[in-house]
């Protein structure tokens, strides 16, 4: 059995996770601001289908992309440094977490609910939580979106319409977060794909060790922009 949370209960801590299902931690709780705050900064994040209880989640081990080590393709590297996309940071984060939220060509839904959206808008709202958009011949093509707490960024969604569109957006981040002193993009659970842009698996204390330290440091105000000079 796992915790079942009203809204001013506290989430336990990590440690506390189940093995299998791996990382799960709490049900129920709520998704305010201050819920969600307080779930990432204990390296916690809500993942759940819709209809569902919210459902808390903190796996062990965890897979992250440290932000010096994405690998850039040669292909990828000519569409930036012929300039094929318009990338930008915090001036469509709805229109970015509703492409994510959109279903996939081989799935029949998806995990962003209505509540869900809403609750990161607030984040965004709040300065919190921020998006990268891709824009090809004046169109929004591909996007992800996360949240920032002082200099550490943990990574939600990304979406893609054009080929790379979402390995552009991720680029540009990586980038400029590096710029900024961030040192890694926390991506969750482990994928095939993530792994081929340089993401890896780290063990949960190690991870919350650094969460807890980079979360600490003095945040980067938003809305976001990309520092001018930054260029393929």
């Amino acid at each position: 059995m796992i915790p079942v949370l009203a809204d001013s209960d506290p989430l336990p801590p990590p440690e506390r996770a189940r093995r299998r299902p791996n990382g799960l931690l709490a049900a129920g709780g709520g998704l305010s601001v201050a819920r969600l705050v307080e779930a990432y900064r204990q390296g916690t994040f809500p993942w759940y289908a819709e209809g569902d209880p919210v459902l808390w989640w903190s796996p062990d081990p965890r897979m992250v992309l440290p932000v010096g080590q994405m690998r850039v393709s040669r292909s990828l590297r000519r569409r930036l440094a012929r300039g094929e996309f318009t990338v930008t940071c915090d001036t469509a984060f709805a229109a970015v977490i509703r492409a994510c939220a959109a279903p996939r060509d081989d799935e029949g839904g998806t995990w962003l609910a209505p509540e869900m959206i809403a609750a990161y808008e607030a984040l965004y709202a709040a300065g919190l939580a921020h998006a990268v958009e891709v824009h090809a011949d004046g169109t929004l093509v591909g996007g992800l979106y996360g949240v920032a707490l002082g200099r550490m960024f943990f990574g939600e969604s990304m979406f893609s319409r054009r080929t790379d569109a979402s390995k552009a957006a991720l680029a540009w981040l990586t980038a400029q977060l590096g710029r900024w002193g961030f040192e890694m993009i926390d991506c969750q659970l482990p994928t095939a794909h993530l792994a081929s842009l340089g993401a890896v698996q780290v063990p949960r204390a190690g991870f919350l060790r650094d969460v807890r330290r980079l979360t600490a440091l003095d945040p980067v105000p938003g809305p976001w922009r990309f520092d001018a000079d930054l260029s393929w």
